[in-house]
């Protein structure tokens, strides 16, 4: 491999030039040096100066982390965030010049990666305010699509797409609301991701609509996505509309178990009289029934009003709590279209917003009712394209088509993954989304993969190839469980078979955070250690598999004492189930924490 970076690396790439072939965090500084002047996809690009001190701030980190790059899973990894969310250094301006501020903290999605040691270098074009899904709102310019100058490259979240889509970034933070960071992955040929609402925190983003915002991300692939995915994940008690995953996790549809997907699809699908359109679509659908997953029709009569509700209710009045004393000193500061959006919230009464409330909740209701028993609802991400000049000309009917099967997803409380799909016959990108109910992320991300690794498009507008991994083309498993196991239920030792015999998978070989210590525990055949939780510890390494719900009782139902099932706290901040030890055993036994887990313990031994 080679050790200069490349336009179009994966997380997987860059990690790899940096924990195997040398590749050292300055290179940043020649590869950021070529990024194109007067890319209208960027607001600011960091300076050298800043570049060097977030190179020595890694460094900190990485003492920290005794030098061992793979604890810092983000290593010197370049990623890009939209310009609502705050990075420290860097003025924030929600695409308006007039409402710039420079933040002396980092958002606390940023905070977390630079923690991992990504780096930031720069801030991304978007819709003002993040008010629109086209691209063109902004006075810093129109960010076109990558692949024909002529059409959008979807917003608001534009630029974050775009330097994803030509390999400039492997990865770039975005926002949705209604739709922001799904329509521009479609437009671009990238993934992306919008979580729960509620499950990465929103501190330090410019509201959009609060009770409704989320970051979201763009990645090349479903697996990079699903890795930033893991590092955001978590509660943050500064958030007001944080909240924790449900606890143990939520349950898929299937249990578990190995089976066909059931995927739902609406029963009338509109696009726009886009032959080209609903052709990539019809020709998605055809791959995933030949990979084996049975397509339903369900009535999208309630998705569709949902949808419509978004900006023909109130919920356009939260936009007007951010922008409101702007637009009281000075209105022309204020994109027009944006403008004349946001103006409209001083048009609804409480009572209207109750009774908007009131038929949000029945909607929602009927969405999740229509879901029961599927794995996830299957749309297009947009039911159609248009050009920078059919916006122009009709800014606010463009968008609203735009937004069919976006809008409605973060007030039914959905999940979902928007993945490139097959391209359009006269050559653009076109995307398909997996919609699922709050919490089931990793069930559409096992659809993301088996979706992509079947197509194997290549990566963006970088016309590099796109070549799964063998985890990418393995048959679609839901999860059930996760477990951390610490001794000997690891790989290759003696009771892993226990694992195997219960249809258990690995997931990933990781490491507690450092707040724990190991012991070899006395008068025990196999040899076992014991983990118990501390104030001053270290990191020990697990492996985490998957049980279906099944397997995972059974499994608990035969750990004997001192063992027992708890909440472990992995490296990334992530808490996952597994196995602790009770306090009173480790009086007198052997402390092995020092060797970093129980393998390297055995081996050193030997």
């Amino acid at each position: 491999m080679n050790s200069r970076p490349r336009a179009g690396w994966r997380l997987s790439e860059w990690q790899s030039a940096y924990q195997t072939h040398g590749l050292d965090p300055q290179c940043l500084l020649e590869w950021v040096s070529q990024f194109p002047s007067g890319d209208p996809a960027w607001i600011s690009v960091i300076s050298n100066d800043a570049l060097r001190a977030q190179v020595d701030e890694l460094g900190r980190y990485l003492q920290g982390a005794g030098g061992d790059r793979t604890r810092l899973p983000l290593f010197g990894v370049p990623f890009a965030v939209k310009d609502n969310i705050d990075v420290a250094g860097f003025e924030t301006t929600a695409a308006c010049p007039a409402y710039t501020y420079l933040p002396q903290t980092d958002a606390e999605v940023v905070r977390r990666l630079r923690a991992q040691g990504a780096i930031v270098v720069g801030k991304t074009n978007m819709d003002q305010f993040a008010t629109g899904l086209v691209g063109t709102r902004s006075p810093y310019g129109v960010v076109s699509s990558p692949f024909d100058r002529r059409y959008i490259s979807g917003g608001s979240s534009s630029g974050s797409a775009s330097v994803v889509a030509r390999g400039l970034v492997p990865f770039a933070l975005g926002t949705d609301t209604a739709g922001s960071g799904r329509v521009p992955a479609a437009f671009n040929n990238i993934v992306g991701w919008k979580p729960t609402r509620g499950a990465w925190s929103t501190s330090g983003v410019v509201p959009a609509c609060r009770t409704l915002d989320c970051v979201s991300v763009f990645t090349l692939t479903v697996a990079d996505a699903q890795t930033i995915a893991h590092a955001l994940e978590a509660f943050d008690a500064t958030d007001p509309y944080s909240r924790p995953r449900p606890n143990p996790r939520s349950p898929e549809p299937n249990g578990g178990t190995r089976r066909a997907p059931r995927l739902a699809v609406p029963d009338e699908l509109d696009f726009c009289g886009d032959g080209n359109a609903q052709a990539a679509f019809d020709a998605a659908l055809t791959e995933l029934r030949q990979l084996g997953a049975a397509v339903e029709p369900v009535s999208f009569g309630a998705f569709g009003e949902l949808a419509r509700l978004l900006y023909e209710g109130p919920w356009v009045a939260e936009r007007l709590t951010v922008v409101q004393p702007l637009l009281l000193a000075t209105p022309d500061a204020v994109e027009p279209v944006v403008r004349g959006i946001v103006r409209q919230g001083k048009d609804f009464s409480a009572v209207q917003a109750f009774q908007f409330e009131y038929r949000r909740a029945a909607l929602s209701r009927a969405i999740a009712t229509a879901l029961e028993g599927f794995d996830a609802l299957i749309v297009p991400t947009t039911p159609t394209t248009f050009t920078i000049d059919q916006v122009a000309a009709d800014p606010l009917g463009t968008n609203s088509r735009l937004g069919t099967y976006t809008n409605f997803t973060n007030l039914a409380d959905l999940c979902g993954l928007a993945v490139p799909g097959p391209f359009r016959q006269d050559g653009l990108p076109a995307g398909i989304t997996f919609l699922a109910p709050a919490w089931r992320e990793s069930a559409i991300a096992a659809l993301g993969r088996r979706f992509e690794a079947a197509l194997a498009l290549p990566r963006g507008a970088t016309r590099r190839p796109f070549t799964p991994s063998p985890a990418e083309v393995n048959d679609c498993v839901y999860p059930g469980y996760e477990l951390a196991v610490v001794g000997a239920h690891l790989s290759g030792l003696a009771l892993n078979r226990e694992l195997q015999a219960l249809g258990a998978s690995l997931l990933e070989a990781t490491r507690t955070s450092a707040n724990y210590r190991l012991y070899l525990l006395p008068n025990t055949a196999p040899e076992k250690p014991g983990m118990v939780r501390a104030s001053s510890g270290a990191s020990i390494n697990v492996e985490v598999w998957r049980l279906s719900p099944e397997a995972f009782a059974r499994f608990v139902a035969a750990i004997p004492s001192p063992l027992g099932i708890g909440n472990i706290e992995l490296e990334d901040g992530r808490w996952v189930k597994g196995f602790l030890c009770e306090a009173f055993a480790i009086n007198g036994a052997t402390e092995i924490t020092g060797f970093g887990g129980f393998r390297q313990y055995l081996e050193q031994r030997s």
